[in-house]
């Protein structure tokens, strides 16, 4: 089991909704779909475009997908773009349950570049991404050439107050098992909630509840990761912070914690975004994001 129904359904929603996705329009898109034989598994991501590499990072439950706008408009603008299901999600397969913890994603993803480039690289990750991003960052510091928090990391600052409710109440808003908890979820990711088709709702729902055990397996494991920044020393890689304002998941007070672990850093509030920014503001993400990687 890799979340792989999620993954389809989530695709639905993604590009039928609110969102641009590039190949809707004419401008070409250079990301082509590849795979990677890693640690006994399967690595499925997208790369295309020329320049310095760039790693890009999805969160928990999600897939490579979520980056298509970015990650296109990256590569058109002169970066060699690499986005990867992470072990154990989306079209990745193969991997041990044992995956799922952060220092083990840490270990394939350098294992995976290694194999598919060689080269040093920049990093950015959203939500856990983020957090796989700055671990691997401190472990592997020569082998990053900048890194960014596309959105807000886990492990800097709790669960904000509506996760902590809705978990108190018994409801975990990222394994939904009924419409009502699927909006909520949908409530605290974005600022503008997607309009999703009611059989792609049940859908879903039914993913959650046929694979429960998994998802709770899962969340169990990166659940542990809540402290994992606030642990690490200052930091001199150069970074990059983008956090919205309205975020339900991570409160952006969290911001100025996070500033004091990567004191060499950059950092916007997004007015009109709440967790997901690479969905809810990919322009604004791609015209701050590059010209900071090109200076």
């Amino acid at each position: 089991m890799h979340f792989l129904a999620k993954y389809v359904i989530y695709l639905t929603i993604f590009f039928s909704c609110n969102f641009a996705y590039s190949q809707k329009s004419s401008i070409f898109c250079p990301l082509a779909p590849k795979t990677a034989a890693i640690d006994g598994g399967i690595i499925s991501y997208l790369e295309g475009g020329k320049g310095e590499p760039i790693l890009l990072l999805h969160g928990l439950f999600a897939q490579k997908e979520q980056w298509m706008e970015v990650g296109c408009a990256l590569a058109i603008k002169g970066f060699d773009v690499v986005i990867p299901d992470l072990p154990g999600y989306g079209l990745s397969s193969g991997y041990a349950i044992s995956t799922y913890a952060l220092e083990s994603q840490v270990k394939i993803l350098q294992h995976f570049m290694k194999k598919i480039s060689g080269r040093n690289f920049h990093i950015a990750g959203s939500s856990m991404g983020g957090t796989i991003a700055a671990l691997y960052a401190d472990e592997f510091p020569n082998e990053i050439k900048s890194l960014a928090f596309i959105g807000a990391p886990m492990g800097i600052v709790g669960w904000s107050p509506q996760i902590r409710h809705a978990i108190f109440e018994g409801v975990n808003p990222f394994i939904p098992i009924n419409k009502e908890q699927l909006d909520l979820e949908m409530s605290l990711l974005f600022l503008k909630t997607p309009i999703i088709d009611e059989a792609v709702k049940l859908k879903l729902i039914k993913e959650y509840v046929i694979n429960n055990r998994h998802y709770q397996q899962t969340w169990d494991i990166v659940n542990f990761y809540g402290t994992s920044l606030n642990r690490l020393p200052a930091q001199s890689v150069r970074t990059i912070i983008f956090w919205g304002e309205h975020d339900g998941i991570f409160n952006i007070s969290g911001i100025e914690l996070l500033k004091k672990h990567f004191p060499y850093s950059q950092t916007y509030k997004f007015s009109n975004a709440a967790h997901l920014l690479m969905l809810e503001q990919p322009s604004m993400v791609v015209d701050i994001y590059s010209n900071f990687l090109k200076h």
